[in-house]
């Protein structure tokens, strides 16, 4: 009933598990928040005093079920190491077959070093050294706090976009012949916005292993209601 956090993060699989918490918890609670899927889709978990939803299977909600299966997917080219760069949410319009117009993109990238896997989120920073590990507990709860003020304060999406998710691997290390547990290989690149584009980063978790930080793209009006002195908490 709860997202635990360990008292001591010792081993690279302790970081990725606690990585993988986090990037359920933050998937989930943002399309919760902008209203992707029905109630039903969720169940309640607490991450210390933060009550959040997480999205599960529900056989009355085909899409909440596909998105799982596709974090599933992520979760396995993370633990291979393969996979770079990762757009969880891209709420795209009428022409989302080929990308054409996006609303909203959520941007993850992933680098690994010999101290283990860094999973860094929209940055340009080349950095190899090791992370110090600071308080992640505070940071974790902190970033799902910013989350749910943020997604509450940008506008509505509009009612015809779907979803899709994309992955891009280290072509040096992955196989060419691989694709993770519901993807394919996409026909479509590049990544276009119908008004002038913005971007946000929201917030970052140490470990000692992992650096995660979430970076937000979309139509600068529909930022104009988010208070950037949230940010700076």
């Amino acid at each position: 009933s709860a997202v635990v956090f360990p008292k001591k993060i010792a081993t690279e699989q302790q970081s990725l598990m606690l990585v993988k918490r986090l990037l359920a918890v933050a998937v989930s609670c943002i399309t919760y928040l902008r209203g992707i899927f029905p109630e039903s889709a969720y169940g309640t978990r607490y991450m210390d005093d933060v009550c959040v939803k997480i999205l599960r299977e529900d056989k009355n909600c085909p899409g909440s079920s596909q998105l799982v299966r596709w974090m599933l997917g992520c979760y396995d080219a993370l633990q291979k190491k393969y996979v770079s760069l990762q757009s969880p949410f891209e709420a795209v319009g009428n022409h989302c077959l080929c990308l054409q117009t996006v609303t909203e993109c959520y941007h993850f990238k992933f680098k690994y070093t010999q101290h283990g896997p860094l999973l860094d989120f929209g940055s340009r920073e080349q950095s190899g050294s090791p992370i110090p590990c600071a308080d992640t507990k505070r940071a974790s709860i902190l970033l799902i706090r910013k989350i749910y003020v943020l997604m509450q304060s940008l506008s509505p999406l509009p009612s015809d976009v779907c979803l899709t998710m994309k992955l891009l691997y280290y072509d040096e290390v992955t196989p060419p012949d691989y694709q993770p547990p519901g993807f394919k290989e996409a026909k479509c690149e590049g990544l276009m916005f119908n008004e002038e584009p913005t971007y946000l980063n929201v917030g970052e978790v140490p470990t000692p292993f992992h650096l995660l930080k979430l970076k937000i793209t979309t139509e600068k009006q529909r930022m104009e209601n988010v208070d950037k002195n949230i940010l700076e908490q």
